[in-house]
């Protein structure tokens, strides 16, 4: 009997693993689970058990709002975590024992994180306050002016933000609460955020902060050492750019931390460093790898997704993520210099911790068949099983079409990879259409994950196909950083010469039915390709880019987004307009349906009004789409049922011009 083909709402039976914790006593863990509520059109995650030697899981608390970043504390009786259950985030403990979560903050902005201190006496946390405190006392007629309209006044080029709007100028403050005096003080505070890193002991932290006199154009992070008792500060030394994800060893004398240089902007590798906190010299470990450290896959089915930068495993050894040739694995590596895959498989990894004295790691996976589950690793064999089944009913009913892996020479004989989807259900002596996606960044890609969208278009009898053209993360720094200043060149001829190696090998598809879309610069790259070339029947552009020249003063990254990727300011308006898909407008012949969303502080709509505009003046086939209360993410985390709409709304265009 066949399955059932997959739908648009199936992202309300697809659920998300993330965040695995492992007890100090290494028998349990917990994690988060997030699924989409179909009455309440939101988001809701509960904190989970794992027990080790009964294989069970438990859910642990049942909530319908979200719980993130569950932290144990050092003697394994308490669990730290944060939940928005009173509308803004805010800390809370719950007993290993049992019994209700006790909140611990009240914070009106929320706080974004909070961590034990190793004696589990106090708790450092961050809160993001603005820098003038409005007068709490007030003269008796402040409730009547609050209901009046204000204007907003803005002396700064970063005063908006996707996913936030405008913002108030705050800045982020770390606090310290006592938890038996429940007194809370604040630790750092001023005109320039303050980030928590990593307890070194009971009296001493790091912590990172942008400080500089121009805040606009201050992209680099210093580190420091901080004392409490002595309210003194040690600087580490890094490189230009940003630190982050410090980690203690066990002896307490070496960090592991994450740094993200600035050589390339944007399309820089992060990579790994390993300070000594006795000699205070940070070392590169990862120099000799083309790859960055961490997760840069795209998706649409991973919620609240926390990868840790690196686990210790004893004083010498650790392990963290790299994202490789489509994957995102484990390596293993050692401070004498050591560093091997510890996991190589094709999958992603996206979440894990270790169970050190039992040498196996927890994991967080999804694969191009299976969305997301916990798995063990045994890091001795290299043996991976799966733990828990979330998706056995979803996976047992309905058809996942199994990717295929393809490699292809183009520009330059570099050789471009990606997948293809055979439509669900093929049938062999049938034409089919095919659906041509493309990802934003444009420095992430598309990887061995799993996508809903691909499964709906495949399910919609489209075979489709998804690349990672140059500018893409996991295949070395010279392929990332090869777009910068090229867009609309070498990337297009990636994903063009990759239409014609899969043509070439399927004589089945269509040529004649061929639909192209993506989103952000996928959809830049979608508004290039119909400007360019007319071999598609139908194309659907999402929160695109078609105006480098407005980008710039749009944008919330636009004024160094252009610059660092474009390589032009306005002092060069002739390459930003010449990298501008609008600027090829009469030439776009293929009917072009234009999605984009109200709230899209990254590419505002405006770039659509202006694209929209243009193809209506000049009387071609176009349709305008906007998405209310919807920002940059809506394909990811945004309302479901909005989600829903987008998936129909692409489909539906394209069986309009190719059925």
């Amino acid at each position: 009997m066949n399955k059932r083909l997959i739908k648009a709402d199936d992202i309300f039976q697809i659920d998300s693993v993330s965040d695995p914790r492992v007890s100090p006593n290494n028998n349990e863990a917990v994690f988060v689970k997030t699924h989409l509520d179909q009455k309440d059109n939101k988001y809701v995650s509960n904190l989970y058990h794992y027990d080790f030697s009964t294989k069970k899981v438990t859910q642990w608390t049942h909530g319908k709002d979200r719980v993130s970043q569950p932290r144990w504390s050092s003697d394994g009786q308490s669990i730290l975590f944060l939940s928005n259950r009173n509308d803004k985030n805010q800390a809370y403990i719950l007993p290993r024992q049992g019994g209700e979560a006790k909140q611990i903050t009240d914070e009106e902005e929320g706080i974004t994180s909070a961590y034990f201190s190793p004696d589990n006496n106090l708790v450092t946390y961050q809160v993001s306050v603005p820098l003038e405190e409005e007068d709490k006392e007030g003269n008796g007629s402040k409730d009547e002016k609050e209901d009046l309209p204000k204007p907003t006044i803005i002396n700064r080029m970063k005063y908006k933000a996707d996913g936030a709007g405008l913002l108030k100028e705050k800045y982020q403050q770390i606090k310290l609460l006592d938890l038996d005096s429940e007194d809370v003080k604040i630790i750092k505070s001023g005109k320039q955020n303050f980030y928590f890193q990593s307890w070194i002991n009971e009296d001493t932290f790091v912590y990172s902060t942008d400080e500089d006199l121009d805040q606009d154009f201050n992209f680099n992070h210093n580190v420091y050492i901080h004392q409490l008792n002595s309210d003194e500060d040690r600087e580490i030394h890094t490189k230009e750019g940003y630190a982050s994800s410090f980690t203690l060893s066990p002896n307490g004398e070496q960090l592991l931390f994450i740094h993200m240089g600035s050589e390339y902007k944007n399309a820089t590798h992060t990579e790994l460093y390993h300070y000594d906190l006795n000699t205070n010299v940070a070392t590169c470990l990862t120099e000799g790898i083309d790859a960055p450290v961490g997760d840069y896959i795209v998706a649409d089915s991973q919620q609240q997704a926390v990868l840790q930068g690196a686990v210790w495993a004893s004083d010498n050894d650790f392990y963290f993520p790299v994202s490789d040739q489509g994957n995102v694995n484990l390596y293993y590596g050692n401070v004498d210099g050591a560093l091997y895959p510890a996991l190589n498989e094709d999958l992603h990894v996206y979440g894990f911790d270790l169970i050190p004295n039992k040498q196996h790691a927890l994991l967080t996976i999804s694969t191009p068949t299976n969305p997301s589950e916990l798995y063990n690793l045994d890091l001795t064999s290299g043996n991976l099983n799966q733990l828990t089944e979330f998706h056995k009913e979803f996976l047992s009913e309905a058809e996942v079409v199994k990717p295929e892996s393809i490699s292809y020479k183009s520009k330059d004989d570099w050789m471009v990879n990606g997948w293809f989807m055979k439509p669900a259900q093929y049938e062999e002596g049938k034409k089919y259409p095919l659906i041509v996606n493309i990802h934003g960044g444009p420095h992430a890609f598309y990887g061995n994950s799993f996508f809903h969208e691909m499964q709906f278009f495949a399910a919609n009898g489209y075979a489709v196909l998804y690349v990672n053209p140059r500018g893409s993360h996991s295949y070395g720094q010279e392929f990332v950083d090869a777009v910068r200043g090229d867009y609309g060149n070498g990337d297009y001829q990636d994903i063009m010469n990759g239409v014609d190696y899969i043509l070439s090998e399927n004589s089945w598809i269509d040529k004649e039915r061929l639909c192209v879309t993506g989103g952000s610069y996928g959809g830049f790259m979608t508004n290039w390709i119909v400007g360019h070339t007319n071999r598609f029947k139908a194309a659907v552009t999402q929160r695109s880019i078609s105006n480098w020249v407005s980008f710039r003063g749009v944008s919330d990254i636009g004024y160094y987004f252009n610059e660092w990727q474009i390589k032009a300011d306005l002092n060069d308006l002739e390459k930003l307009w010449k990298h501008s898909p609008i600027a090829y407008v009469d030439n776009i012949k293929t009917p072009l349906k234009i999605i984009h969303n109200e709230r899209d502080f990254r590419c505002p709509v405006e770039q659509a009004e202006q694209l929209y505009i243009a193809l209506k003046y000049q009387k071609k086939e176009t349709e305008f789409v906007r998405f209310p209360e919807s920002d940059h993410n809506l394909s990811r985390t945004g309302k479901p049922n909005l989600r829903i709409e987008r998936l129909n709304h692409i489909v539906d265009w394209f069986n309009h011009y190719i059925k």
